[in-house]
């Protein structure tokens, strides 16, 4: 196993299987609040789903509702299990927060050098760690 120390954002640990994109999304009008599915025909993750999750991605982009979306995500048990931003921004941030899903951001290594789609993750955002399982590094 191997940790990496990043920057706290929302508190909380969740594991899962890493979903990642080089691409910033919008809460509201790239991800389905219904579902979790990513609906942009133009998004790297188009028509893949984010529950469950540990999504990966560089930064949040677009209107203020995105927090909302992601509260909706919530609600509708369509929300990731955590994220990992490369640089967090406050939609993400305040989504993440008010959610209850764990959000780190800053760490240590590239994320985007270091995992890829299918690796098990578990993120703390309480301590400011990312462990990744034994074999995926």
């Amino acid at each position: 196993m191997t940790i990496i120390k990043c920057r706290k954002i929302s508190r909380g640990v969740a594991e899962g299987h890493v979903l990642l994109t080089h691409e910033a999304i919008s809460f509201l009008g790239n991800v389905d609040p219904k579902t979790g599915v990513i609906v942009e025909p133009k998004h790297e993750l188009f028509g893949q789903c984010i529950k469950g999750r540990v999504l990966v991605f560089p930064h949040g982009k677009g209107s203020t509702v995105g927090s909302y979306v992601l509260y909706q995500l919530i609600k509708n048990n369509a929300a990731p299990a955590a994220m990992i931003n490369a640089e967090s921004e406050p939609i993400v941030a305040v989504g993440a927060i008010i959610s209850g899903i764990p959000l780190v951001d800053r760490m240590e290594r590239d994320p985007f050098d270091l995992l890829k789609n299918g690796d098990i993750v578990r993120v703390d955002g309480t301590a400011g760690e990312v462990e990744i399982s034994e074999g995926q590094n």
